[in-house]
């Protein structure tokens, strides 16, 4: 069989013709598989260098990073958060600092050091002082008066994020002297260890030599119960899950990466991180289904045992364990397949769905299905999935899959926290800046790629 068929061409007109993202997006995949199957060698090479001819080209892309640089001129995380939480900071970092001074972003980093408890643990958001409300229990530092802080407790990756943002801010601004910055008479390296070590000493299981937190939907940040789910308390249940960890071993190569040359560190911190890959595989990746494992519970489940919450696809931290180099790239393939079938289950969803199915009400009366992170769609993780899979030589899948997520924010003309798979709609905080970022970097390596390809 022989396919003539511009890959370009085709992908302009399946954009033309075919108005349902999801449809477009599936067919879009099929399609560059079969051409990718049937050309030869030479064929495939000139099909490739179409491929990045059409990112270029994709004026599309230029609007959107035009449109994110825009909102990131602020570092809180959208409209209904005054705060600067480090879990979405990490993930716009790089964005920020073509809009903002090396010295503000430098800054903000800082902060969340100088809110360090005694432990070593990292909190979740800072805030003006003048501006915190009810609910969380704020923790102030005579290193930054005018700021408060609080930590959401339920969570294992406020230390992991903030060691994966200063490695993203020194490899874009190549200071490394904030490493030598001393916060309270503690070198900032220092510091990011003390961080690392909090993890084993406070969050680690041991019969499992795994990384836990409370249980949570997959990388969220709320308990099922009913009540203030981002605290733990009595009805917390301890558990293992493949996100906290993934994000753990991406933060130690990223400790690894900065270390100055000359400093000795407190423990092998590869080891550590080899171990915890090598006991990822063997308690959380379920080999026969290529998935895995939501979580692994330490004193009892939430659950009734007659649910099976195995049949649960985790997609963001499946993401995450594919950033942290947990996956071969046979098994890649396989979990982006099996994202690209769940999204394709529901009307209006992409592979940022966060799990499915869902998990029923009465089960998680603190979030019901299709609501946030209980199968909301969050570009916020579904575009680091896509850039892991452009990293991963995997650019026409990424390609596709970045379709239908570009077509939803030039409909909605803005950046939201989450979209509604049954109705399209957008949900949660407008401008959302996490969104903002992880698009913002999935077009910068698209391009890239698609520079290089095309010299």
């Amino acid at each position: 069989m022989f396919v003539h068929l511009n890959t370009c061409s085709y992908i302009y007109l399946v954009n033309r013709t075919n108005h349902d993202m999801h449809l477009r997006s599936a067919y879009l995949i099929m399609t560059l598989s079969m051409l990718a199957f049937y050309m030869p060698a030479s064929a495939q090479k000139t099909d490739k260098k179409a491929l990045a001819l059409g990112i270029l080209q994709d004026h599309r892309l230029d609007t959107v990073q035009r449109r994110a640089l825009a909102l990131l001129t602020s570092f809180n995380a959208g409209t209904s958060y005054g705060e600067v939480w480090i879990r979405d900071f990490n993930t716009f970092i790089k964005g920020s600092l073509k809009v903002r001074t090396k010295e503000e972003v430098r800054s903000m980093l800082l902060l969340f050091l100088k809110m360090q408890g005694e432990d070593g643990n990292i909190v979740d958001g800072v805030i003006d002082s003048k501006k915190a409300g009810v609910g969380y229990a704020y923790r102030y530092s005579p290193l930054a008066p005018e700021w408060a802080a609080h930590k959401n407790t339920v969570e294992t990756d406020q230390e992991s994020s903030l060691i994966q943002a200063i490695r993203k801010y020194i490899d874009v601004t190549g200071d490394r002297s904030i490493l030598e910055e001393e916060i309270g008479g503690k070198r900032v390296f220092n510091r990011l260890e003390a961080a690392l070590e909090y993890i084993l000493k406070d969050r680690w299981a041991e019969q499992y030599g795994l990384v836990k937190g409370a249980t949570t939907v997959d990388w969220g940040d709320v308990q099922p119960e009913t009540g203030w789910g981002v605290a733990i308390n009595d009805k917390t249940k301890w558990s293992v899950d493949i996100y906290d960890n993934a994000m753990y071993v991406i933060a130690i190569r990223d400790f690894l990466f900065i270390k100055p040359a000359t400093y000795k560190t407190s423990r092998n911190w590869a080891a550590t991180a080899a171990t915890i890959k090598t006991n990822v595989r063997k308690h959380l990746w379920m080999t026969d289904a290529q998935k895995y494992i939501p979580h692994l519970y330490l004193d009892g489940s939430p659950f009734p045992v007659s649910f099976n919450e195995k049949e649960i696809l985790y997609t963001g931290g499946s993401a995450c364990a594919i950033m942290a180099g947990f996956n071969t790239p046979k098994e890649i393939i396989t979990i982006n397949k099996q994202m690209v079938a769940a999204a394709a289950k529901e009307k209006h969803a992409t592979i940022g769905i966060t799990v499915y199915p869902p998990y029923p009400a009465e089960l998680y009366p603190n979030m019901h299905p299709y609501v946030y992170q209980n199968g909301g769609d969050w570009t916020w993780f579904g575009g680091r999935m896509i850039q892991t899979l452009a990293e991963h030589g995997l650019v026409k899948e990424a390609v596709a899959e970045l379709d239908p997520i570009i077509e939803r924010v030039l409909a909605k003309k803005g950046f939201y926290e989450w979209y509604d798979v049954r109705t399209g709609e957008p949900k949660g905080s407008g401008d959302f800046r996490g969104e903002a970022g992880v698009l913002f970097d999935v077009i910068v390596t698209l391009r890239e790629w698609a520079a290089k390809t095309t010299k």
